[in-house]
């Protein structure tokens, strides 16, 4: 299922045209304004060196990464960062199915990362409880996240993610209304995937979050799943628009006031990458899908 070497590069010249040139927002931009695209090593199947080489040469700005618990990882990740001049943003979670388990679990992670004095990351990225979580339960990791942002200047977000506190875009709402300060991690197809739709009904919620929006994860989904196949592909045409469409206006947000915007390049490897029946074969191939995103999304906001 793989095309050629030649085909594949016209057909990703071709969509990045199209797209970059479908009228950008152009708000006034402030000269601090920075649009920072970072990798993912999700589905990377080499050494954490092969991975930071091959990120460097294809032009990202840093990587996206779980905050390492032992310190050998950590020391590795970070003489890996320091080599190839990469910035980095971390990733945190609890995973005990038991709410105060899962809290201890996440605080512990969060709070190292936090305070690690080696390389300050753009960001903090929250997996943050459990979508069975009630709202008061939900509502310690969020104050938790504040407090610790305050404290040490970094951005921390809580990602628009299925199964975790922000799973669903009411659910989400109630969070915002509530809670002044909680600030995003805008991955919208999860919510396409949940809501069965490009969320036309749900406009209001949208506005509300995309105010709140410090970091994205680009990728597509649609109404039946969190990534289509192939953003080149023409079927996808009205996702992939839907999707610009919200991302535009965070970028319009940070111009105006010129902040920074980091955005990671997240499709996934099977099985989020819809495969062949019986091979398992990669309908696309998930590197050069992410690297299409990054040259898509610098040309448009920063060209």
């Amino acid at each position: 299922m793989q095309t050629s070497g030649s085909a594949t590069t016209a057909l990703l010249l071709a969509s990045l045209e199209g797209i970059a040139s479908s009228h950008p927002p152009n708000p006034a931009m402030k000269d601090t304004f920075k649009l920072k695209l970072l990798a993912t090593n999700w589905g990377f199947p080499g050494s954490l060196e092969e991975y930071c080489t091959k990120v460097k040469k294809e032009g990202y700005d840093g990587i996206e990464i779980w905050w390492p618990l032992e310190k050998k990882d950590q020391d590795e990740l970070f003489a890996s960062l320091k080599k190839h001049e990469l910035e980095v943003g971390f990733l945190c979670a609890g995973s005990d199915d038991n709410y105060q388990k899962h809290f201890d679990q996440f605080i512990q992670m969060i709070d190292a990362a936090a305070k690690e004095s080696i390389q300050r990351p753009l960001y903090i990225n929250c997996h943050s409880g459990r979508d069975y979580f009630s709202y008061e339960q939900g509502k310690t990791f969020i104050d938790h996240t504040i407090a610790l942002a305050k404290s040490t200047g970094i951005k921390i977000c809580h990602e628009t993610h299925r199964s975790r506190l922000l799973y669903s875009a009411p659910v989400a709402k109630h969070y915002m209304e509530t809670i002044p300060d909680l600030r995003v991690t805008f991955d919208v197809s999860h919510w396409c995937n949940v809501h069965e739709s490009l969320l036309e009904n749900q406009m209001e919620t949208i506005n509300m979050t995309l105010q709140r929006v410090d970091h994205i994860h680009a990728r597509i989904g649609h109404p039946e799943g969190p990534q289509v196949n192939d953003p080149r592909a023409p079927e996808w045409d009205h996702a992939v628009k839907a999707h610009v469409a919200w991302w535009d206006k965070v970028v319009e947000f940070k111009k105006q006031k010129g902040d920074t915007l980091t955005v990671l390049t997240e499709f996934g490897p099977p099985d989020y990458m819809p495969t062949l029946p019986y091979t398992r074969q990669p309908l696309a191939d998930q590197w050069a899908v992410n690297v299409y995103m990054m040259q898509l999304l610098r040309s448009r906001y920063l060209a």
